[in-house]
């Protein structure tokens, strides 16, 4: 296993969670970097076409990593406890090709978007990849609430080490989200 630890970020805590997790840069109270990448459907997926609602955004390691999915499968499961906590949208994303993404998304019956980032352009933005089991070479397990303004609300990075989460119930999310989240 190669693991390298991120840019400096906030002390790693439980939180309300109970799982440890850190927030890297950007962070909370920041600018969210705008992006447009290609999405597992063919189609594009830019950051700022959810300006007005929250976002979601879930950094994850790709095809191999089958919690991952399961993560997503959890959070479509999770719509109404997600609306309840104000997030208006999810967007996936992972260093694998679009086509390739896609096929996987159908495979398991997901109607998030996924969105390819194959040369971590946005990963890198996020820092996101610094987070992982694999290095700097893919994500780990992010999420970035961006607000309706573009400004980020919360973030937590789960998958440092040396106790990696690779899945994180939605619930235990949200109990983050709600305790962190930037008001």
């Amino acid at each position: 296993m190669v693991f390298r630890t991120g840019s400096p970020a906030t002390d790693p805590g439980a939180g309300a969670s109970g799982y440890p997790h850190v927030a890297g840069d950007p962070g909370t109270g920041e600018m969210a970097p705008d992006f447009t990448l290609a999405s597992g459907a063919g189609t594009p997926v830019s950051l700022t076409a959810y300006r007005g609602r929250s976002v979601l955004l879930y950094f994850q390691e790709g095809l191999t990593c089958q919690p991952c999915w399961d993560q997503i499968r959890d959070l479509e499961r999770n719509t109404d406890a997600l609306t309840s906590a104000g997030v208006d949208a999810v967007v996936s994303i992972t260093t694998d090709p679009a086509a390739l993404i896609g096929r996987k998304a159908a495979d398991e019956h997901l109607t998030t978007v996924v969105a390819s980032d194959p040369d971590l352009k946005v990963s890198r933005a996020y820092d996101a990849n610094s987070y992982g089991m694999m290095g700097q070479m893919r994500d780990g397990h992010s999420f970035v609430l961006v607000g309706p303004d573009g400004v980020i609300a919360w973030r937590a990075d789960y998958d440092g080490a040396p106790q990696h989460t690779m899945y994180l119930p939605t619930a235990k999310l949200l109990a983050d989200l709600r305790t962190e989240r930037r008001p």
